[in-house]
């Protein structure tokens, strides 16, 4: 039997029967790429809205916020690596169709609930479950939100993108070779920034590792690249602390955070320190 192509990511996975991408959520089941992680929820919480974060969006407000398991990336110092990292045997979940969320986040309203954010482990590769949840959260006058590393393909993005609120997109690094380490590169990301820009509330995430992406003259590359799309998206510059295979880093000097906060400046309107 030939092998399938997964078509949602730049890695185009191509699968023989019953083999696990990359992502360790989506194989190939009687011929075709699909996902592995359909409605199964591993975590779920009610969060501020500024903690996706976005500033600018409905700020005050909170939003139902779910993951899965699995990523298409692999960064050592990944934030959730329990769920992004695992596959379906090695996780815990509950089953949620997309009907039961919607009425959760329903329920949620006199809470000041919002909408529904996909968060916690790498949206885009559960890609089917987000679409037809955010379709449906759409008919029902809820908000959707995407907080994802911005590693997908042009079609299934602007597929979705009508069908998406807003997005914290994480810009890890402006190096190349840094992004190849990670799993992914630069170019894609930078489309994925300028197509979503164009098509709903975006704001931008740079993680500053020590050593890795923490010069003034990497965040004065990053910041200009932004303005050059548009200059009053936010951008969060946020503190690293040690985490999964970076235990041995020290978290990031609070100054340090500040001062490429003030580079950033010089070209953006609207920059925040996270995790200060």
């Amino acid at each position: 039997m030939s092998k399938a192509v997964c078509e949602i990511c730049p890695h185009r996975c191509r699968l023989e029967e019953g083999q696990t991408g990359l992502c360790k959520a989506r194989s190939n089941r009687d011929g075709k790429v699909q996902s592995d992680n359909y409605g199964l929820i591993t975590s779920m919480a009610l969060d501020p809205i500024e903690k996706k974060p976005l500033m600018h969006f409905f700020p005050g407000s909170t939003i139902l916020s779910v993951g899965s398991f699995g990523c298409n990336m692999h960064c050592p110092f990944c934030q959730n690596y329990e769920i992004s990292q695992k596959n379906k045997a090695e996780s815990f979940y509950t089953e949620v169709s997309p009907e039961e969320l919607v009425a959760k986040a329903l329920s949620l309203l006199p809470e000041g609930n919002i909408g529904i954010a996909f968060t916690y482990n790498e949206p885009f590769v559960g890609y089917e479950y987000v679409h037809d949840t955010s379709v449906l959260a759409h008919k029902k006058g809820l908000k959707t939100v995407l907080v994802t590393n911005g590693f997908v393909n042009e079609e299934p993005l602007k597929a979705l993108l009508p069908h998406i609120d807003a997005m914290n997109i994480d810009l890890k690094t402006f190096s190349e070779e840094y992004y190849l380490s990670l799993g992914a590169n630069l170019e894609d990301i930078k489309r994925t920034i300028t197509l979503s820009a164009a098509a709903c509330h975006v704001e931008l995430t740079t993680l500053i590792i020590p050593g890795e992406n923490d010069s003034e003259d990497e965040m004065r590359q990053i910041s200009e690249w932004i303005a050059g799309i548009r200059p009053d998206i936010p951008l969060h510059i946020s503190r690293f602390f040690p985490r999964y295979k970076m235990l041995d880093r020290a978290p990031t000097n609070v100054s340090l955070v500040y001062r490429l906060a003030q580079v950033a400046r010089e070209k953006l309107k609207y920059v925040f320190e996270g995790n200060c």
